[in-house]
């Protein structure tokens, strides 16, 4: 064979193999079964860290020539939020109680008795009848009607028929005065016995009637209050009666001072 023979195989040859290489291409190779083939992958962007408690993203990771196809979701595992407690009414069922009735002792009533001095006439001794109410703790308010008797015996010696008509002349008196308790304490009998007292002032006024003349009379004093037990008292008291007395032939005003000690019921 010479050489223009060989050169025209060869070329007829190649052209041969170049027009199977244009109409048929290679074949592709087998697509991964799994995400995990040892063919290389195209990596995408990285996925940024996801929060603790958050499901796991889903791989990115496509084969060459594979369709990527979308990954399913998969569920979160962290709790949903509980719902607030609703607001429990309570049912708790009412009893009907009796309260007890303790009293209140805020009333009293009592006797009592002593000593009344009359200016220029002498001392004798009075009696009567003592009501009080007590508004609060510390005041309180008493009404109080006083009787005695009064002579002029001393002025007989001195006046033919005396001052009065009579040798004894009554004298009345109807007060109404406002009493402060002040200086609460104890008083002891003995080292085992020991009784609650409340010493108080007063101030008031009222009426005097004697020898036929009707006085406006104002009063004061002072008094202590011993507490024997929850309803009954002992008190005693020292009074001025202040009133204008004009028998003497002359109009002044006179004190009268009186001392007494009474028994009180509380109720």
């Amino acid at each position: 064979m010479n050489r223009s023979s060989f050169f025209s195989l060869a070329l007829a040859a190649a052209a041969a193999l170049a027009a199977g290489c244009a109409t048929k291409p290679p074949p592709a190779p087998p697509a991964p079964t799994t995400p995990y083939a040892t063919t290389p992958s195209v990596a995408t962007a990285p996925v940024p860290a996801m929060p603790p408690g958050a499901g796991a993203a889903p791989s990115t990771t496509v084969a060459p020539g594979a369709t990527p196809t979308p990954a399913s979701p998969i569920p979160s595992t962290t709790p949903a939020p509980a719902a607030a407690p609703s607001v429990v009414e309570p049912q708790v069922a009412r009893r009907d109680l009796k309260l007890p009735n303790y009293p209140s002792r805020d009333f009293e009533i009592g006797l009592f008795g002593g000593t009344y001095s009359t200016q220029n006439f002498g001392s004798s001794g009075v009696s009567g009848l003592r009501v009080g109410y007590h508004i609060t703790e510390d005041f309180f308010v008493t009404a109080q009607y006083g009787s005695t008797k009064v002579s002029d015996e001393a002025f007989r010696q001195i006046l033919p028929g005396g001052v009065f008509v009579n040798r004894t002349e009554t004298l009345k008196y109807y007060t109404l005065a406002m009493g402060y308790n002040l200086l609460p304490g104890e008083v002891f009998f003995g080292r085992g016995t020991a009784k609650l007292s409340q010493g108080y002032i007063l101030a008031g006024a009222g009426t005097t009637d004697f020898a036929g003349q009707r006085k406006q009379t104002i009063d004061i004093g002072f008094g202590l209050r011993l507490l024997w037990n929850q309803r009954f008292a002992v008190q005693t008291e020292v009074r001025d009666h202040m009133f204008s007395l004009d028998l003497l032939g002359r109009r002044e005003t006179t004190h009268n001072p009186e001392i007494t000690l009474g028994v009180t019921v509380l109720f």
